[in-house]
């Protein structure tokens, strides 16, 4: 039975103690540390309890991860005892012996067939990738991301995890957050990526330290954009990097090629509204699921400093058909107006601001919504932004409206989306028009922190 405490758990935003400082420029390759003191129900699926068997940690070289990449640890049972199947990706030293182990998992039985040729698939493309980026150390980096990546992919397919309505980051005794920020840096070309408005983020920083909640709302374009995110500002706001809270679809909890990058960032498990009713007999139980985690969120609201990203598109942004062109799907009003009223209704000061991504070019989704799970991973090395833009008030467009109760809600979604839209507009033609910062307008002043 899901039970709510009487009161919100106490929580600190600034509770982090380890910090990620690795600098952009020698590229390689989330975490609210909350106990929280409810009971809870694990997030629904078709998947059993998964206890994390140790590895010794991430190891990384703080000044270059990329151009020095660590040897991948063996991971280890709970008594502390290395665990030999572990071994089958970790002590892999070539690209052979890497794929030998997915075909010996695949025979033996123990790799379902579809995960193993998403495996190869995913192998050969990251591979691609981040020889593009033209790192001299090209191969290194892809033989020690990809063995872990196996290893933490292989360990799910044998005891997999459940996602509870909220998940907290797992940092020990393996650090997947770190594991993703690893995985995703050598596809970000930072020479041609930006971020808008930063000053707005050292302005949220001050505003979660007094207790204040932050609501980003933006589009969503790949199952890296937490990553992306992180990326982009662990030089200058690294704990907004790694405390920051996504609502999260079910795919990205379920799917075994993307589960491990999940556990590493703090999530609001949701069921997303285009994948509802997929399977007409678990409508109901995905429904009772979505309302277990806005009540989760609720709550977290309630305490205070909490840091949450949320889409109101309900998914991932797809090209134009005709165009091909990329721009930010609409905005759905009631979840807009929903989050809105959360935020509203905690009882602490909040401040919804409206975000824009542009990274649909490392990790594009497919050109239609999927019913199946298991999606082709298509990877490019490319240059990436973010931006961020004031708040708007939706008292004053509701004053304005002469029947705020049904107006308001639409045109202050339109206007949220319409900021979101202007600020994609600027990043994309610093990024694709090649404008670099030149693209800045009075309103989005464009930055790379990292240099």
């Amino acid at each position: 039975m899901f039970i709510l405490s009487s009161s919100p758990p106490p929580t600190t935003f600034f509770t982090s103690t380890t910090t990620a400082t690795t600098t952009p420029k020698a590229r390689v390759s989330f975490s609210f540390s909350v106990r929280f003191c409810t009971r809870r129900q694990p997030f629904p699926s078709l998947f059993h309890s998964f206890k994390v068997s140790a590895t010794a940690e991430m190891l990384q070289d703080k000044e270059s991860s990329s151009s020095s990449p660590a040897p991948p640890l063996a991971a280890t049972t709970s008594s502390g005892e290395t665990s030999k199947d572990s071994r089958t990706f970790l002590n892999a030293t070539t690209e052979q012996e890497l794929l030998a182990g997915i075909t010996k998992e695949r025979e033996t039985g123990r790799l379902p067939s579809s995960v193993a040729s998403g495996m190869e698939e995913l192998y050969h493309n990251y591979k691609n990738a981040v020889f593009q980026s033209g790192n001299p150390r090209a191969d290194e980096i892809v033989l020690s991301n990809m063995a872990i990546a196996f290893d933490r992919m292989f360990y799910d397919v044998e005891d997999p995890f459940v996602f509870e309505p909220f998940h907290e980051a797992l940092r020990e005794p393996f650090d997947y957050y770190m594991f993703g920020q690893n995985y995703i840096r050598p596809l970000v070309d930072y020479r041609n990526s930006y971020v808008g408005n930063i000053s707005l983020f050292y302005e949220m920083e001050e505003k979660l330290q007094q207790g204040h909640n932050i609501v980003l709302m933006s589009n969503h374009q790949t199952e890296a954009d937490p990553a992306i995110i992180a990326l982009l500002l662990e030089a200058t706001n690294p704990r907004i990097a790694e405390n920051m809270t996504y609502v999260a679809g079910d795919r990205v909890l379920i799917d075994p090629l993307c589960k491990p990058f999940s556990i590493g960032r703090n999530l609001i498990c949701v069921y997303s509204k285009k994948h509802l009713t997929d399977i007409p007999e678990l409508v109901e139980m995905k429904r009772k699921a979505n309302t277990r985690s806005l009540k989760e969120m609720a709550l977290r609201l309630r305490g205070g400093s909490q840091l949450i990203w949320i889409a109101p598109s309900g998914g991932r942004d797809r090209p134009y058909p005709h165009t091909e062109d990329w721009y930010p799907a609409p905005f759905d009003t009631s979840s807009v107006d929903n989050m809105r009223r959360l935020v509203e209704h905690s009882g602490t000061p909040g401040h919804i601001y409206p975000m824009a991504l542009l990274c649909h070019n490392i990790m594009p989704p497919p050109p239609q919504v999927e019913k199946e799970i298991g999606e082709k991973r298509v990877i490019s090395f490319h240059g990436v932004g973010l931006s961020v833009s004031p708040g708007i008030s939706f008292s004053d467009i509701a004053t304005a409206c002469e029947n705020p109760e049904e107006q308001a809600k639409d045109l202050y979604t339109q206007a949220v989306y319409n900021v979101v839209m202007e600020q994609y507009n600027v990043l994309k033609s610093a990024i694709h028009a090649k404008q670099g910062l030149e693209a800045s307008t009075p309103s989005v002043s464009l930055s790379q922190p990292w240099n």
